[in-house]
């Protein structure tokens, strides 16, 4: 007999573009195709209309205002109580699943306060990677959120090893997926050259990096490995260097790194070492343009300090981009030098600046990490992780 289907509700912060909100979507999704019943829950802030991109999904969206100038602790607290209030609401009301999964530390929170009140029988929580956290309110987010659920999960196994060396956590590893049917290398020359020029890189070369600026993506380096390549792109490419960054939105506050990288951004265009225009910083982008992103550029430029496990370079090199990324233990799990990526060490700009050159100028290179790239995301789908987490939700359901 066929297990029965399991309602399943699944939780975030955000419907924004980020990580844990594109996990929670494509797993939702994954989910619901192998026949689970499945809603989405997320906080909103006003003037949001859904999910980044549309979603068959059910979805909750919990709205919470924008005020100016409040305290990230305040925030935080603020936040969760918006969480556990609607869901005490909707539990009231008779709203029952079989699994809560919480994607973050807020979510998380706002389970654990109904799990240990009687509300809620458990939770399982996706830890995707441990943040340095100076708010007071934060760290103590993060930490419950980690020690407490009943069951924790991790996307790679160097989060798994480290939860246990340092939080005495046992987790449980369920990587990501890609969705080839949404990212995938344009059909033909004539697609991609129409795809740049609507995107504005027709004469460039566009060296594209997805997360925003900020200190965990390592920007401010990226930026000054790509004023070190730039005389050299265009030499070896004869077109124009671009560096286009994409994404951003976060609940954390990094206006003085972002403060910092626009100073030396605009230090470096007043001293003539970048070109007018050769940085473009587009903010959160709806999935559409991402991917036409990821198709028309010509490297994509990922030198993290700290991942999860990276969701967007398999996206990326399942699109038909060349990568260059940290070597970071966690990227090295699915990522080999030379082979389906070049990695650099992260803190070292020349080291960067000489790969983006060789991605970008170098053609038998370029397609060999094309290939190695591309065969690298097929390895990993979501219908793959949906079955995994179902095993894992079964076992707690039992």
């Amino acid at each position: 007999m066929a297990d029965a289907a399991l309602r399943v509700a699944l939780f975030t912060y955000s419907s924004r573009p980020r990580g844990g909100v594109v996990h929670a979507l494509q797993l939702a999704e994954a989910l619901a195709e192998s026949g689970q019943e499945v809603r989405l829950f997320a906080l909103e802030k006003p003037g949001r209309a859904g999910f980044f991109r549309p979603t068959a999904v059910p979805a909750t969206f919990i709205p919470v205002a924008e005020r100016s100038g409040e305290p990230i602790d305040e925030r935080i607290g603020r936040y969760i109580e918006a969480y556990v209030a609607h869901l005490e609401v909707a539990l009231a009301a008779g709203a029952r699943f079989d699994v809560y999964h919480a994607e973050d530390c807020i979510s998380a929170n706002a389970l654990l306060r109904l799990r240990d009140d009687g509300r809620i029988p458990a939770l399982v929580r996706t830890v995707h990677h441990v943040d340095d956290f100076t708010s007071a309110a934060l760290v103590a987010c993060q930490r419950r959120s980690i020690v407490e659920p009943d069951v924790v999960l991790v996307v790679s196994e160097w989060w798994r090893r480290l939860l246990a060396e340092d939080w005495g956590v046992s987790a449980q590893v369920v990587h990501n997926g890609v969705d080839l049917a949404r990212f995938g290398p344009p059909p033909d020359a004539a697609e991609r050259e129409r795809l740049r020029a609507g995107l504005g890189l027709d004469g460039t070369v566009a060296v594209l990096a997805v997360g925003g600026v900020e200190p965990r993506k390592n920007t401010l380096v990226l930026l000054r490995a790509f004023v070190r390549a730039a005389p050299r792109l265009a030499a070896a490419t004869g077109r124009r260097p671009l560096l286009v960054i994409a994404g951003g939105e976060t609940l954390f506050d990094y206006r003085a790194y972002r403060d910092g990288f626009d100073r030396e951004l605009a230090g470096l265009l007043a001293s003539g070492r970048l070109a007018p225009g050769a940085v473009r910083l587009l903010g959160p982008v709806e999935q559409e343009r991402l991917t036409a992103l990821l198709r028309a550029a010509d490297v994509f430029a990922f030198p993290s300090l700290k991942e999860g496990w990276g969701l967007v370079v398999l996206e990326a090199q399942a699109s038909g981009l060349p990568v260059v990324a940290s070597g970071i233990s966690v990227l090295r799990e699915y990522l080999v030098d030379g082979e389906n990526a070049l990695l650099v060490p992260p803190d070292d700009e020349g080291a960067l600046a000489g790969a983006l050159l060789r991605a970008a100028s170098e053609g038998g290179l370029a397609e060999r990490l094309r290939a190695g790239g591309f065969a690298t995301a097929r390895r990993f789908d979501w219908r793959s992780s949906a079955e995994r987490h179902l095993a894992v939700y079964r076992g707690l359901a039992g």
